[in-house]
């Protein structure tokens, strides 16, 4: 009895502890995105850059290099696995909230088709050649006792990826969601990180000598027909479901929102089966409702605010808080980071534009 007891008393213990901690961290990083935010926008910057500074300010780069043991004390006292959860739903919930603020119809239209293809091929194409030349120039000083082929492959990829939440939250704050220049972008940034991120699962199925070209074409098949099968088939079920449950009213009823979470989460783990990002899921099922206005105006008026003050900061400032840039230790290295950076840069910004153009 005495055991069963102590063993209680622990486990209570360690939960008050986990939960003290994890409250104390939230503490920190909502006070620091909110800061951070206002004072970029006082810059004339998206508030999603200060809450990404704010993180790299709270973290080891800054404050735990000042105040280590009050860093490690805040930051280290327990695991990162609660603020890695709360992250991900949060940018789950954001992937949705991108796909519902757009305006996809402009997508009907045959030269916006065309540029979305071209636009998303050129963020693609130039960034990989750069960051497959970067890769056989670097390989000696970065990696030298990792494979040529692997490395090269892995930094061309990684530079042609989009970081689409980012890019998505910058432009619903500047307002330009439902124009034809949003619908393009999104889509075209859309493209790209499923095309990145397929890429990256060959690349480490090659690095692990694991790879299956029918693997692979199974994968990417199960992924266009889970597409197809949301578009012709949840798309207009779904929008039934909400019809249903709301009625004429403009609120947004509990049980519609509780279904709507639920099918947010198991569109996410279909994603993740299907080799692509769980918050992917989310975007696909937000596409589904984006022309269904009295929801969006709905899910604005009772979802989207706490999401974008408590969720989205969480993510945005824990990202630049897991990032120590004293790892950067040495000219060579700085060195190879800007070459990186600008190289990352320029296939983006040159290549898309350059697209957009023609």
């Amino acid at each position: 009895m005495t055991l069963v007891l102590a063993a209680a008393t622990s486990s209570v213990h360690e939960t008050e502890k986990l939960v003290s901690f994890t409250l104390v961290q939230l503490v920190a990083i909502l006070i620091a995105a909110r800061l951070s935010g206002k004072v970029a926008r006082l810059l004339g910057q998206p508030r999603v850059v200060g809450e990404i500074v704010g993180g790299l300010v709270l973290g080891p780069s800054l404050f735990g290099r000042l105040f280590p043991n009050q860093f490690d004390f805040v930051f280290k006292s327990i695991s990162t696995v609660p603020m890695v959860i709360l992250s991900q739903i949060g940018l789950a919930l954001l992937m949705f909230q991108i796909g519902l603020e757009f305006d996809f119809s402009h997508l009907r239209e045959k030269q916006t088709r065309a540029a979305v293809f071209s636009v998303s091929a050129a963020g693609i194409v130039l960034p990989l050649a750069l960051g497959w030349l970067i890769g056989g120039w670097s390989h000696e000083s970065l990696a030298p006792g990792i494979n040529l082929l692997g490395y090269r492959l892995f930094l061309a990829v990684a530079l042609s990826i989009t970081a689409i939440p980012i890019l998505g939250r910058i432009m619903m704050e500047l307002g330009i969601t439902k124009t034809r220049l949003g619908a393009i972008a999104i889509t075209a940034a859309a493209m790209d990180d499923v095309t990145g991120w397929t890429l990256l699962a060959i690349v480490s199925a090659l690095a692990a000598s694991d790879f299956s070209m029918e693997t692979f074409a199974t994968q990417v098949g199960l992924l266009l027909a889970y597409l197809a099968i949301c578009h012709f088939v949840f798309r207009p079920l779904l929008k039934r479901l909400v019809d249903k449950f709301m009625g004429t009213s403009e609120h947004l009823p509990h049980d519609l929102l509780a279904t709507m979470i639920t099918i947010v989460f198991i569109s996410g783990l279909i994603t993740y089966k299907l080799g692509v990002f769980t918050i992917f899921g989310g975007f696909i099922v937000g596409v589904m409702l984006h022309d269904h206005t009295r929801f969006v105006a709905a899910w604005k008026n009772a979802v989207s605010h706490f999401v974008t003050v408590f969720f989205l900061p969480i993510f945005f400032t824990f990202t630049g808080l897991r990032t120590n840039v004293h790892g950067l230790n040495s000219t060579m290295l700085w060195g190879w980071c800007l070459a990186i950076i600008a190289a990352a840069t320029f296939g983006k910004f040159f290549g898309c534009s350059m697209a957009a153009r023609f």
